[in-house]
């Protein structure tokens, strides 16, 4: 048997085919393709999990308005009058259903899609929450826990801290901050299934995707390099749709002003 030959490339993303990437390989996710046939699947707020709305709505999604907090010239929130709402699907399908109704019928099977602001070595996400009632995290994560509901977490790369994500939530909380650039908050520590642009490449490629570097200037702001590593086939399929991805997908355009 002739042996496999092997071969490596690197690529860069801007934030905007990242975040296409990693909504494309939440949608391969076995468990969401499920719950898209037979179940709920809730998308709440999110600039990534905007992108994971039009890929499994196949179709243009207001990137501002599917977003609550963000990381601007401080810590944030889209104005009321800006932002809409959690997007909850039945059977693949966009349904009006309240958030009551959803938390009383959320169940095994079903689909919680929660985006977060942090990763840490340990695979923890930290999730920033400006409400004293933390928000989607207090509305959906708690019972999605208690009742076994499979969460997804779609974050990039770019998220990564060196610190402790469980630490840092015992240092935060908004009553502790005596200042703040913007809002005060504290911290939530996340667990579910997590799709970063490295879980995303093995989903829909079979190649591994290790984190290279994070940022750069001007057009390179926000943006993630990765090494792809893996059969030479396999590797240049890889790199050739990433970066086209790269070069067709547009760049995040956010404006948050009200109006």
């Amino acid at each position: 048997m002739a042996k496999v030959k092997e071969s490596q490339a690197v690529v860069v993303l801007h934030s905007g085919a990242a975040k296409r990437l990693i909504a494309r390989g939440v949608g391969a996710l076995p468990q969401v393709q499920r719950a898209l046939e037979t179940g709920l699947v809730v998308i709440t707020l999110g600039t990534t999990n905007a992108y994971v709305a039009e890929e499994l709505l196949g179709k243009p999604v207001d990137k501002v308005g599917h977003c609550a907090g963000y990381i601007g010239g401080e810590l944030a929130v889209v104005p009321a009058g800006r932002r809409g709402g959690d997007l909850v699907l039945e059977r693949g399908r966009p349904v009006e259903i309240t958030g009551e109704e959803v938390r009383e019928r959320l169940g095994p099977g079903d689909v919680l899609i929660k985006g977060g602001n942090v990763l840490d070595p340990q695979g923890v996400v930290g999730v920033m929450m400006a409400s004293p009632s933390g928000g989607t995290v207090g509305r959906y994560v708690t019972l999605a826990l208690a009742r076994g509901v499979e969460i997804v977490v779609p974050i990039s790369l770019t998220k990564c801290i060196h610190g402790s994500v469980p630490q840092l939530a015992r240092a935060l909380g908004s009553g502790k901050l005596a200042h703040a650039s913007g809002l005060r908050i504290g911290l939530f520590p996340l667990v579910g299934s997590i799709v970063t642009e490295r879980e995303a490449i093995e989903l829909l490629y079979g190649v591994t995707a290790s984190h290279l570097a994070s940022g750069g200037v001007g057009a390179g702001e926000g943006a993630v390099t990765l090494l792809l590593s893996g059969e030479e086939g396999k590797v240049a399929q890889a790199f050739g749709e990433l970066a086209r991805l790269a070069q067709e997908e547009p760049r995040l355009e956010f404006h948050a002003d009200p109006g």
